[in-house]
């Protein structure tokens, strides 16, 4: 088990070496080490292992979470310029030049415990660095056969393997000082992970609470909406930050919704069984003397959720439905729930829903993200304007919009920012343009000033021309 100051050293060797390679050698990279983590034994092995390990989510969602990000980060880097000239301002006089960042260390979520692993090292190699990666402890096993995979690959394009290294049983003390050593931090995680690396002083870039929250207009198709809504909540039980935890429903559509979610194989709670639900998903602690998501809820199946609640659902039963009570911002079941279960209110005028958007996602989940099932341009172009939100995702399902997709052209990435918002220092999807330095280059111009007419005419001439002179004057 190598020690912080053994994997620094081998990081910073390796990164070294692939700091004058050319573009087409770590593009070389990039398509040796994706194709470790795309190949379908290779996956199968690796999604068996995180289920096994972890207990969160299903082989099946995993396996296909591998192919949508690892071969979503290698489209979004194809042909991606990312060594030496980057662009050039002739006019301006400007050029700005890749440079590497050095070693960075990634976190690992146990909820994706090797997707995350190969979609960050994509970004991150190919901007010629180096990654350690901290794995949860939950999931060492499958992160760091991640990490096998990853090497092997390459070993095969002749590239030091030590660009990509895993601390082995990391201790807190071991990792904080392994943040405080990199030149970079990404935390892909929970909260108090993300406040250690912005706490390390090393620059960082982390994620958000998430509790996506997504609105059904009335002009929706609503049989669309919902299998989309099904398909983003059910996929590896509702382990991505993306997942719809809250649907905001107009009245005119409710009960269209109501009967479509039934036909999904969402079970609809009554009065009794939703509190009899929320006693099991949410438990006291006496410590911090807070209700806390109920850890033995966390990505597991609909069906196993209602059997240790004491519910009695069908044995097809995909998601758990409860009907939200107003004001929607004070119902326990707005919040997050990491769990197909979902959450639905309703609204009459489309302000009202908004206003029921804002108050919940302000209240857990600022910034992250929120959805709408809609074709009206000016609710869509209405969100844009006022929600406080890194993303808005419209007429997709969340969990695999948000993070990129085929069919939509967001960065693929794992890692959400949330913006000032959320504590995050942008609300970009973290990807391969976070892991660069970039060299501006400044050549003289012919000086360009515009006179004070030029500048301040038109403000003159709607507020009058100050009468205290022209401007400034030299001192005497």
């Amino acid at each position: 088990m190598k020690t912080v100051d053994e994997l620094m050293d081998a990081g910073r060797r390796a990164q070294a070496r692939v700091a004058d390679y050319t573009q087409e050698q770590i593009d070389d990279v990039c398509l040796a080490i994706g194709w470790q983590l795309f190949n379908q034994e290779n996956i199968t092995r690796l999604s068996e292992l995180a289920v096994e390990e972890t207990g969160y989510g299903n082989v099946e969602s995993k396996i296909a979470k591998h192919h949508r990000k690892v071969f979503g980060v290698l489209k979004d880097i194809r042909g991606a310029k990312t060594v030496g000239l980057l662009e050039r301002d002739e006019a301006k006089g400007i050029s700005k030049y890749a440079k590497p960042m050095g070693v960075v260390c990634a976190i690992l979520p146990a909820t994706n415990p090797t997707a995350t692993a190969g979609s960050n090292a994509l970004s991150i190699l190919k901007c010629r660095n180096a990654v350690i990666f901290r794995p949860s402890s939950r999931a060492e096993k499958c992160s760091a056969l991640a990490i096998a995979f990853m090497r092997r690959g390459l070993a095969q394009v002749g590239a030091p393997e030590d660009l990509i290294q895993i601390m082995e049983a990391p201790s807190r003390e071991a990792t904080k000082e392994l943040m405080i050593r990199s030149d970079l931090v990404v935390a892909t995680g929970g909260a108090p992970m993300v406040k250690a690396a912005y706490s390390s002083g090393t620059p960082s870039h982390g994620v958000g609470a998430g509790n996506a929250v997504a609105m059904v207009a009335e002009d929706a198709d609503v049989a669309d909406a919902i299998a989309k809504v099904t398909a983003s909540k059910t996929f590896d039980y509702a382990t991505s930050c993306s997942s719809e935890n809250s649907l905001i429903v107009q009245d005119g559509v409710y009960d269209e919704v109501m009967s479509e979610l039934r036909k999904n194989k969402g079970y609809i709670c009554n009065a009794e069984e939703k509190e009899t639900l929320k006693n099991w998903m949410w438990l006291f602690n006496e410590k911090k003397q807070k209700y806390a998501l109920n850890p033995q809820v966390v990505a597991q199946s609909a069906l196993k959720i209602a059997a240790c609640a004491g519910l009695k659902v069908p044995d097809d039963t995909q998601m758990l439905i409860v009907e939200g009570s107003q004001p929607a911002v004070e119902d326990k079941f707005a919040d997050e729930k990491i769990s197909p279960v979902l959450a639905i209110f309703r609204y009459d005028e489309f302000k009202e829903g908004v206003e029921m958007l804002m108050a919940i996602t302000d209240r857990y989940g600022r910034g992250h993200s929120s959805g709408i099932h809609t074709f009206k341009r000016e609710y869509i172009d209405y969100l844009g304007e006022t929600l406080l939100t890194s993303r808005i995702t419209v007429r997709q399902p969340m969990a695999a919009a948000n993070g990129g997709h085929l069919y939509n052209a967001m960065p693929c990435t794992t890692t959400l920012g949330c913006g000032s918002w959320g504590g995050n220092a942008t609300t970009e999807n973290v990807h391969y343009k976070q892991f660069l330095n970039v060299t501006w280059v400044n050549e003289p111009i012919t000086p360009c000033e515009p006179t004070p007419e030029e500048m301040w005419g038109a403000f003159w001439q709607k507020f009058g021309r100050p009468e205290n002179g022209d401007g400034p004057k030299d001192k005497e």
